[in-house]
């Protein structure tokens, strides 16, 4: 059965009401998102997660336990999740825990290898034993690539590589998942497996270290200037419920139309998304208004890619799915949910709004 006009390339909210979905780091930032998307669609989820990595969190602020299941543990224990994922034994499996930060990963290598490599392992491992099974996507970063700085945007097909390790780490995680594909889940009776590569991902709730977005809140509300490593590198930007919707949206046509999607997809911005540090910094400032600054970083800091944008046209062309909201639309939104944070506002709230407004 395809999925058929107006809700192709849409998340399909009749679909997802009554699926059992495994997701692996629910307590993350896009993790607390897509957990509160997929409950108020009436899906049945189960999390499986480290505790919360910062204080706040969304996870906690939004109060994700009252409404999935969630276990804490580490993707790490292969006995532990292979027990959790059997037991309640998805019809869609959804992996995105991760040691998600770059700079992390220069101090915390083997951490890092440890987490996004074999932790991705483990999670395919649990797989296998899954009877209900239809559909794992398996999320990794723009960051897989061999990035030789560019002026055009990666496509699906362009070599995995990665000059830090966090970057290699999902590389290699691309190389896994790819290698279980044609190993394990290739034949009519085994799950369809995806990969699914977005941007740089940003939204209100996101309270990591060493993050653009983060930190530019932060110090806005301490009224103190940003300090900025590297005001001229280019990403491609994109609210949080872009690539989550993306995710969505494969994991539909996996389900319903199996192998014939099962490789790797990228979900980013449109190019006009693709905007340098310092264009961020000049629209965060002006929409904060009084005590909103930035100066430059003169430290010396590990090598970041300085420019990198994905090619999307096969998402386009294929699952027909394409970003709705532009940058500037997305920055006002962050600062507006920052803001009623403060203001002590419902978060929970704050993000079904969003969540209502985005699949309209």
């Amino acid at each position: 059965m395809e999925i058929m006009g107006e809700m192709k390339g849409k998340v399909n909210p009749s679909f997802w009401n009554g699926k059992r979905v495994y997701l692996t780091g629910h307590t993350g930032f896009k993790g607390s998102w897509l957990s509160l998307w997929l409950n108020s669609m009436g899906a049945i989820v189960k999390g499986f997660a480290l505790e919360p990595s910062t204080t706040p969190s969304l996870f906690n602020e939004a109060k994700i336990f009252d409404v999935i299941e969630s276990e804490i543990g580490d993707i790490r224990n292969l006995t532990q999740l292979s027990s959790s994922i059997k037991l309640f034994n998805p019809d869609i499996l959804i992996h995105m825990a991760a040691q998600p930060l770059v700079r992390l990963s220069y101090s915390e290598p083997v951490d890092t290898y440890a987490v996004n490599v074999m932790g991705t392992v483990n999670v395919l491992e649990s797989a296998r034993a899954c009877t209900n099974l239809k559909a794992i996507v398996s999320v990794t970063t723009d960051k897989c690539y061999e990035n030789n700085e560019w002026e055009w945007g990666y496509r699906e097909n362009e070599p995995m590589g990665g000059h830090d390790p966090y970057s290699s780490s999902k590389g290699c995680a691309e190389l896994v998942t790819s290698a279980y594909r044609r190993s394990f889940f290739s034949t009519s009776n085994t799950a369809a497996l995806a990969s699914a590569r977005a941007g740089n991902v940003i939204g209100g709730g996101d309270w990591a270290e060493d993050r653009l977005i983060p930190d530019i809140l932060r110090a806005f509300e301490k009224g103190k200037p940003v300090v900025v490593r590297n005001p001229l590198s280019t990403r491609p930007w994109q609210h949080v419920l872009e690539p989550l919707s993306g995710y969505l949206v494969l994991a539909q046509e996996l389900y319903e139309n199996g192998d014939i999607f099962a490789e790797g997809w990228n979900f980013g911005p449109k190019d006009e998304g693709c905007k340098p540090v310092e264009w961020i910094l000049s629209r965060m400032v002006n929409s904060w208004g009084e005590g909103a600054s930035w100066e430059l970083d003169e430290k010396s800091n590990p090598h970041e890619a300085g420019f990198l944008k994905l090619d999307c046209s096969k998402a386009a062309n294929r699952l027909q799915w394409q970003p709705k909201w532009n940058l500037e639309e997305t920055l006002e939104l962050i600062i507006n949910w920052h803001q009623n944070f403060i203001k002590g506002n419902d978060v929970k709230r704050e993000c079904l709004k969003e969540i209502k407004k985005y699949s309209l």
